[in-house]
């Protein structure tokens, strides 16, 4: 199953999401994690978070949800968080 992935991120027209990739092989995404966190020790694999090198992406502002003082990222309720996708390391 290692080797899988490594063949299905060959075979891809470009970076495929962790979603993307485990309906592909049949895996379901949190044991497609641990496969894919092993290749990245390995070198193998990069992990693209989709927002060039943002963790996330901020869709609000103080006033927009009404805080006094915005919580920030981490606690925002409008946070979102882009698809982390992966492909092969150059």
């Amino acid at each position: 199953m290692l080797h899988a992935i490594l063949h299905e991120l060959q075979t891809a027209s470009g970076p495929l999401t962790l979603r993307q990739l485990s309906r592909k092989l049949g895996v379901q995404e949190s044991a497609l994690e641990g496969m894919i966190q092993f290749w990245v020790r390995k070198g193998r694999l990069v992990v693209d978070d989709g927002a060039g090198g943002l963790s996330e992406m901020r869709v609000c502002h103080s006033i927009a949800c009404g805080l006094r003082a915005c919580p920030g990222p981490g606690a925002c309720p409008l946070t979102l968080k882009p698809p982390i996708r992966f492909h092969l390391s150059s």
